[in-house]
């Protein structure tokens, strides 16, 4: 069964750190591009980065600003999305996609496979 799950979803404080994961199993990440999603109730997923096969990561920087990055672990399977600098607007709910094409896109329709999403909370 092709799955991915993410974890790592919590409440902290304004200025925190998270890390969040995303596992994949019955298929092999580092043949996909990942990217990470959020989503708030009433609006549309959006994307916050994307990791190609070769580990070139694509920030949409107006929402990232250098706050957001992506790292893989081939051993594994797993992708991450490390958060600074946490802001009560990042509270979302947080997607992982994978995508056979073997190059990033920002837009939902390209993805292939998705996880469930995990939950933040940012708020004091």
């Amino acid at each position: 069964q092709l799955q991915l799950v993410e974890s790592g979803g919590d409440l902290v404080q304004p200025g925190g750190s998270l890390r969040l994961s995303c596992a994949a199993s019955g298929f092999n990440l580092d043949y996909y591009s990942v990217g990470w999603f959020r989503q708030v109730p009433g609006k549309d997923r959006e994307n916050l980065l994307c990791i190609d096969h070769i580990d070139l990561m694509t920030p949409v920087e107006d929402i990232v600003k250098g706050r957001f990055a992506m790292s893989r672990d081939s051993a594994k399977n797993t992708v991450y999305l490390q958060i600074d600098t946490l802001k009560p607007e990042d509270t979302a709910k947080y997607y992982c996609a994978a995508r056979q094409v073997l190059t990033c896109s920002t837009s939902v329709a390209d993805y292939d496979f998705w996880g469930q999403g995990t939950q933040v909370v940012v708020s004091a």
